[in-house]
């Protein structure tokens, strides 16, 4: 696979277990619940949920989104 294709690619859900990847939580978590929201590693991208529902649905980015929204992020893009 080209690093192009490579960045591109979305992670595969179908084989996804949420208890096989190393979650790593939001520095922005206050620590007072219901706000944060956890990111590992998967299948060549990022996956992201809810850490207040560990057990719920789960959002899949390829490296190129996930990369597109932290830049989003760090240069105050996504302000409302």
């Amino acid at each position: 696979m080209s690093e192009s294709s490579n960045r591109t690619h979305k992670p595969d859900l179908g084989q996804f277990s949420p208890v096989n990847v190393d979650w790593r939580t939001s520095s922005f978590s206050n620590g007072a619940g219901g706000m944060c929201v956890e990111a590992a590693a998967f299948d060549g991208g990022v996956v992201v949920r809810d850490s207040a529902d560990p057990d719920g649905p789960v959002l899949a980015f390829s490296k190129a989104e996930w990369a597109a929204f932290v830049d989003g992020v760090e240069n105050g893009e996504l302000r409302f």
